[in-house]
C-alpha cells in the first residue's frame, strides 16, 4: 500500500476542501490507486465539528462523492508531520501554511489549481456566499485538481 497520505486545506473546512477530499478520492478509487490517507481541513477553527455545507453535501452527492459524513476540523501541528502533500485551495490558505509549517514541510506544501495546466496561481473559489452554480464550479474545480494531483503524485 501507497504510504501517500493528502490533506486538502481551506479557510473553515466545510466546502471546498471537503469536495476536493471527496473528488481526490473519487479519482484515486476510479484509477485503482491506493492512497493511504486522504482527509481535509480548515485553517480557521470556528467549524470545528460541524457538518460540511448543505449545498456542498448534495453536490458531492449528486456526484457520487459523498461527504456528509465529514466533520470540519483545523489544522494540527501534526499534520505537517504526517501527510506527504498538503495541498491548500487559494493562495491566501497557502501563505497561512506556510506561515505556520514547520521548515521541514514546506515543500510538501502546494496548491491545487497549481497542478492543473493553465490553472497555475489561482484559486478554488469559496462558494460559501454564493449560490449553488458556484458550488457545482467549485467541484469542477476540485475535481480537475484533483485528476491533476494523482498524476502529479505518482505511484
Amino acid at each position: 500500500m501507497s504510504e501517500t497520505r493528502v490533506l486538502f486545506v481551506c479557510l473553515g473546512n466545510i466546502c471546498r476542501s471537503p469536495l476536493a477530499e471527496a473528488a481526490f478520492r473519487k479519482v484515486s478509487k476510479a484509477a485503482g490507486r491506493a492512497i493511504r490517507e486522504i482527509d481535509s481541513a480548515g485553517t480557521g477553527n470556528w467549524h470545528d465539528g460541524e457538518m460540511p455545507d448543505p449545498r456542498a453535501i448534495e453536490v458531492g452527492a449528486r456526484h457520487g462523492a459523498p461527504i456528509h459524513d465529514l466533520r470540519a476540523r483545523q489544522v494540527k501541528a501534526e499534520d505537517f508531520e504526517n501527510f506527504t502533500h498538503i495541498i491548500a485551495l487559494d493562495t491566501s490558505n497557502l501563505r497561512d501554511l506556510k506561515a505556520i509549517a514547520p521548515s521541514s514541510a514546506l515543500d510538501r506544501i502546494s496548491l491545487l489549481m497549481d497542478h492543473v495546466p493553465g490553472r497555475e496561481g489561482t484559486d478554488v473559489a469559496d462558494p460559501y456566499f454564493s449560490d449553488a452554480k458556484a458550488f457545482e464550479t467549485c467541484w469542477a474545480d476540485v475535481l480537475a485538481g484533483a485528476k491533476e494531483l494523482l498524476k502529479a503524485i505518482g505511484n
